[in-house]
């Protein structure tokens, strides 16, 4: 941590430090990987394992210590996420099984696009990311529509926090992806991290702004009920939907007026 604080609170701290860098972590972690990375003695980081595994923030098992998904559930409580998540289901469940094909819902979560439902696809075979799936906003074909579809400050803002991660990446080619997105209200793009898949992206707006990313990852096959472009078109429709339906829930109230004008 940097900088000074107004006030101490030791214990949070570490115990803070420890989910982030969970969170963090590709695979679970053991006790001296957490001790050497925070910079702390076991023993300290011992007790705090012990009190975050006893409240059910973190699980143990013998390769090390990882995040449960208490904290994604707790996010999922707040009454936004909460309706979001209600209103979006039901029509993700219809566009997948018309589509043929998986869809998730992502959400921002700081420098990062995290996954908050998936629908996985209709049949025997099929393709879907988890719930709790993470990827750099930069980095993935949701992360870039949730970038792209803010108010200038928002995105400038956002822009600064991914900087702050330190992770490279250039930010020209990024913008003209972001508002070549904006021009045509979605981006299709190859995944980047399997052959053969298609992202088809579409924000969910909410007062003209993305609240959430509406992601197909396309598999081509001759199987496929349903062609590409016809999915794009669906997705956007659902993503429209959805926007619609959530404006009464999220939507900003007007400022009162003052001096009774």
């Amino acid at each position: 941590m940097t900088g000074k604080t107004r006030y101490q609170a030791p214990a949070l701290t570490k115990g803070l430090e420890i989910l982030e860098l969970l969170a963090g972590a590709t695979e679970p972690l053991i006790m001296s990987d957490i001790s050497t990375a925070l910079g702390r003695s076991v023993s300290e980081i011992f007790r705090m394992l012990q009190v975050l595994e006893e409240h059910g923030y973190i699980a143990r098992a013998e390769e090390g210590y990882r995040l449960t998904n208490r904290l994604f559930a707790l996010g999922m409580s707040q009454p936004p996420i909460r309706d979001l998540a209600s209103t979006a289901l039901p029509l993700m469940q219809d566009l997948a099984r018309k589509a043929g094909q998986s869809c998730h819902l992502g959400v921002v979560s700081g420098a990062e696009m995290v996954v908050i439902i998936a629908i996985e696809a209709p049949g025997l075979s099929g393709f879907a990311v988890r719930v709790g799936y993470r990827r750099p906003l930069f980095r993935s074909n949701s992360g870039r529509i949730l970038l792209a579809f803010q108010s200038p400050e928002a995105r400038a803002a956002m822009l600064e926090d991914i900087r702050a991660t330190g992770a490279p990446f250039d930010e020209a080619e990024l913008i003209a992806r972001l508002d070549a997105a904006v021009a045509t209200g979605g981006a299709v793009s190859p995944s980047p991290m399997l052959t053969g898949i298609t992202d088809l992206s579409a924000p969910i707006l909410v007062g003209g702004v993305a609240r959430a990313a509406l992601t197909m990852p396309f598999v081509d096959g001759a199987a496929n009920r349903v062609s590409m472009d016809d999915c794009n078109v669906m997705l956007r429709s659902a993503a429209a939907a959805i926007g619609t339906a959530m404006s009464p829930f999220m939507a900003i109230p007007p400022r009162p007026m003052e001096n009774g004008q």
